[in-house]
């Protein structure tokens, strides 16, 4: 990695160990424009700016400024100044005017990587390999009184480039701001198309790749999260481009709120790349002398196709993003009672669950929604965080005492963020909830918003979570949130500050996991949100897995957890063998392809072991012991994706190689059976081709490069749902 300025040409050049990043300043009013972002150069091709075309640089033709402005490609595009692209900042300022134009000021180069104030950020490793630079560039529009921060950083271990945005009020006033993008970015069209990740609930971040036309296209949320339905992530794709070849632009914004992701190409084929906090709703007083941090974006560009993009995002959020202590360690193998019990359930219930659960190899039960307040379905109780001691009789710290004995670690559910009605904390404080004064408010689930831009409900909230989990000894929370933002209004926030809500409740998110995590540094926390609602980098920060979707079926996971795999490492990715029929979908599947499906995540199991079929508990065990045998690999290793069952209908095929290529994993799933057909020739990715691999199972070897280039004949598996794991081992 390496940041340096080169005076005489006025230009940044950001290096990572394959790629370079360009700016430049031109013209006396100090224009930053975007020159490069590819393989790395050697040299800085300021050609790329076109400065010596027409229209000529302001100085030179300002009687052209507006075709200057409408096609120079801006580092931090403003707004109402000539560039009709959509810009990167909007705000009022003292005179209701919303011009803005950010031109260059000063830089700052220096080691490390700083913190980012009340937000999740990557950070730099004591070790060499891990270490980073920082280049701050300054940018400033003296007219409004406002100085930009633009951050961007490297780490030696990474491809990856990290941005974000500050804005400084230096002005005597206040200075509203509806727009501050975290990223922008102009670049030529040329062929690339765009691909983003969608959903709903249970079949969150499937793939959708499709061209990009002229105007705008986006993915974004106004939910009060990163949401089921589109998510913080967008590549630009060369059209063409597979796992293995062709250039791609991926990014990701470490956010877990409101957000939008934005290409616009223009009438001369150059593409605008902007992401950032959604502007929907979004209005900011930043008074004089205040700042306003954004959310960082991840970006990483790879010539090697969709594959090396994938490992690139792993790999930094793996050392540079999670924190827990369980981040380079085995998960417990846990049971949580949701799909066995719902609501009905006591302590005799969870007992014997546990107890048949240890004898299986299994380590942690898990008690989820319903043991607290007096709450049997999902109408009452949220924000009474004290046990219901009609369903726990002895009390929560019995419970867990009992299980401990038992041999299985503790674990407990909450949705701390919510307020139902019917509840003693609504009916103390109906001022606490969301809402808009003269509004029926909307429910959602029968329950509501907590409103957490309030200081003494994020207390409130702390206090009483903490104080259950150091009442017992928990060392497992799954942290909860089921349903969407509505009814923007708090009673704390005056009428010129209503905009503010959604970011500071996010904010406050932030702040209730970083306590919560301080108070219990070796909790394991696992977020949630109606299932993958809120699975994004940003979330990432405070706990090392998320729960990857509602939907446990294990071929709808197929679909869901190669969307999340695009971005997002396998150990982060909350995956459980659940019953059948299946709760969600009504699908039976074998238990060992349940099993193999959901070992390409944190693995666990979501039943009630003591009512499953006697065949499928006599295969625990095996599952078990094969969990520890492999979750090693599948935690540290180069992810492959070899086959897509969204793209072939028919059977689906990835696998984990380690990092010294000693050794492979590939799971096998044969979705459906077909007549007459005999076997499938699998090329596999991502091994040694000089190295010789033993398939487990079998005497023969074969070479890497055999296994990559003719392929692993795999014998069709009788029926539909059928799976195989293949572990290569070096001769």
């Amino acid at each position: 990695m390496d940041i340096k300025y080169f005076d005489e040409l006025r230009a940044f050049k950001i290096d990572t160990s394959n790629n370079s990043y360009i700016m430049a300043v031109v013209d006396d009013e100090n224009f930053l424009g975007h020159v490069y972002y590819g393989p790395k150069l050697s040299d800085i091709p300021m050609y790329m700016l076109r400065i010596n075309e027409n229209p000529y640089v302001p100085s030179k033709n300002n009687r052209d400024r507006g075709s200057f402005m409408d096609t120079f490609p801006t580092e931090l595009p403003g707004n109402g100044l000539g560039d009709y692209r959509e810009g990167a900042v909007e705000i009022v300022d003292k005179d209701g005017h919303f011009a803005v134009c950010p031109t260059y000021k000063d830089y700052k180069i220096y080691e490390g990587k700083p913190e980012l104030a009340g937000l999740p950020a990557t950070f730099a490793g004591a070790d060499a390999d891990s270490k980073a630079m920082t280049l701050e560039i300054t940018l400033e529009d003296k007219n409004v009184g406002l100085e930009f921060i633009l951050r961007y950083s490297v780490f030696a271990d990474s491809d990856a480039i990290i941005r974000s945005t500050e804005v400084v009020n230096v002005s005597d006033a206040s200075v509203f701001i509806k727009k501050a993008m975290s990223f922008a970015m102009d670049m030529d069209a040329e062929d690339y198309e765009l691909l983003t990740l969608h959903g709903s609930w249970a079949r969150e971040r499937q793939m959708d790749q499709r061209p990009i036309g002229y105007g705008k296209t986006s993915v974004g949320s106004v939910k009060g999260e990163s949401s089921h339905q589109e998510h913080p992530f967008m590549a630009l794709v060369q059209k063409g481009a597979d796992q293995k070849q062709g250039r791609v632009y991926g990014f990701n914004f470490v956010y877990s709120g409101n957000f939008l992701a934005q290409v616009e190409k223009s009438q001369f084929d150059s593409v605008r790349v902007l992401m950032g906090i959604n502007p929907t709703g979004f209005k900011w007083e930043l008074k004089a002398g205040d700042k306003l941090q954004m959310p960082e974006v991840v970006s990483v560009y790879s010539d090697e196709g969709i594959g090396r993009m994938s490992r690139t995002f792993h790999d930094l959020y793996r050392n540079h993003l999670i924190r827990s202590p369980y981040k380079d360690k085995k998960r417990p193998i846990l049971i949580n009672n949701w799909e066995a019990t719902y609501f009905q359930f006591d302590t005799d219930k969870l007992i014997a669950i546990a107890k048949e659960a240890q004898k299986a190899g299994i380590e942690m039960l898990v008690m989820d929604d319903g043991w607290f307040g007096h709450r049997d379905d999902d109408n009452s109780s949220l924000g009474d965080w004290y046990v219901n001691e009609d369903k726990l009789k002895g009390g929560l710290k019995y419970l867990v005492d009992e299980v401990n004995k038992i041999g299985l670690k503790f674990g407990i559910w909450f949705e701390p963020e919510m307020i139902s009605p019917d509840s003693d904390l609504y009916r103390a404080h109906p001022d606490w909830a969301i809402a808009i004064p003269g509004r029926t408010p909307v429910r959602s689930r029968n329950q509501y918003v907590l409103d957490l831009s309030r200081q003494e409900v994020v207390d409130y909230v702390f206090d009483v979570v903490s104080k259950v989990l150091h009442s017992a000894n928990i060392e497992y929370v799954k942290w909860d949130m089921n349903r969407q933002i509505t009814d923007l209004g708090s009673y704390c926030l005056g009428k010129d500050n209503q905009g503010e809500l959604f970011h500071r409740y996010v904010l406050a998110v932030y702040q209730l996991q970083e306590r919560l995590i301080k108070e219990f540094p070796n909790l394991l926390l696992e977020n949630c949100s109606g299932g993958g609602a809120r699975f994004d980098p940003g979330m990432l920060y405070y706990g090392p897995q998320i729960w990857c979707s509602d939907d446990t079926d294990a071929i709808e996971r197929l679909g869901i957890q190669e969307g999340t795999a695009l971005v997002y490492p396998l150990s982060s990715m909350g995956a459980h063998v659940s019953d059948c029929p299946n709760h969600t979908v009504g699908r039976n599947t074998p238990f060992s392809t349940r099993g193999n499906v959901a070992l390409a995540g944190t693995f666990g199991y979501e039943l009630d072991i003591t009512k499953i079929p006697q065949e499928d508990r006599d295969s625990i065990p095996g599952q078990v012991e094969m969990y520890h045998k492999y979750n090693p690999l599948v935690r540290t290793g180069d992810y492959y994706r070899i086959a897509s069952y969204r793209e072939n209908h028919y059977f689906d095929c990835y696998g984990v190689v380690s990092k010294d290529k000693s050794e492979a994993l590939f799971t096998f799933v044969q979705v459906m059976g077909r007549p007459n057909y005999h076997s499938r020739i699998v090329r596999l990715d991502g091994l040694d081709p000089e190295k010789k691999y033993v398939v487990e199972g079998e005497d023969v070897s074969y070479t890497g490069e055999t296994l990559m280039k003719a392929g692993l004949q795999i014998q069709n598996l009788w029926g539909d749902y059928q799976s195989k794991l293949i572990h290569l081992i070096e001769a």
